[in-house]
């Protein structure tokens, strides 16, 4: 069976896969892995939008970007995938699930919980990020890499900066949760919501 989606959903799904395209030229430049803001738009996908939009989301996002929009940090393209930093992105598609089946299995959420999710979602990143980036800049790019280092300018660098922006996008969703899930009652009970075809 195919889920139709609702038109709210579908704008949420944009405006987020838009949001995130934002974020990538809200950027700190560092060698190799520059520091964004997308990863916020990222927790506040899967937290706002649950696990499987928020997933959408992302994956139109990346989809964009390969068909040659220059919506990544470094342009866009098919060959983006053999860039050191495409493990992010990867990364961020799968975080964004995760913290929404986190958030999903809650009836009430609280602060803690979606900080808790963030965080896990931004281990989630980390832990696709890191190895894809040793892999492209050893194999890929022939430029070859200690994994200390690899370490040091995927993940030392910036997840301090990270953690710290997970914690406030958990924050900012518990305050819109209750906004986007009252936006999502009421569009079902006007006949928008999803049906099963």
């Amino acid at each position: 069976m195919i889920k139709r989606h609702s038109t709210l959903a579908l704008v949420m799904i944009a405006m987020f896969a838009a949001l995130t395209a934002i974020g990538a030229f809200i950027k700190i430049p560092l060698p190799i892995v520059p520091f964004t803001l997308q990863i916020v738009f990222v927790f506040l996908a899967g937290c706002l939008l649950g696990s499987r939009n928020g997933l959408y989301s992302q994956l139109v996002y990346i989809g964009v970007g390969l068909v040659g929009l220059p919506v990544f940090t470094q342009g866009g393209g098919i060959t983006y995938i053999v860039q050191p930093t495409f493990g992010y992105l990867i990364g961020f598609a799968l975080a964004a699930y995760v913290i929404g089946m986190i958030v999903e299995r809650i009836e009430r959420p609280t602060k803690r919980h979606f900080i808790g999710a963030t965080i896990l979602g931004l281990f989630i990143v980390y832990a696709i990020a890191v190895p894809y980036l040793y892999i492209a800049l050893n194999f890929w790019l022939d430029m070859k890499t200690s994994w200390s280092h690899v370490f040091v300018v995927g993940f030392v660098s910036s997840i301090i900066a990270d953690f710290g922006l997970a914690i406030s996008a958990g924050l900012l969703a518990e305050k819109l949760y209750k906004v986007f899930h009252s936006a999502r009652r009421v569009s079902i009970s006007q006949g928008e919501g999803e049906t099963m075809i």
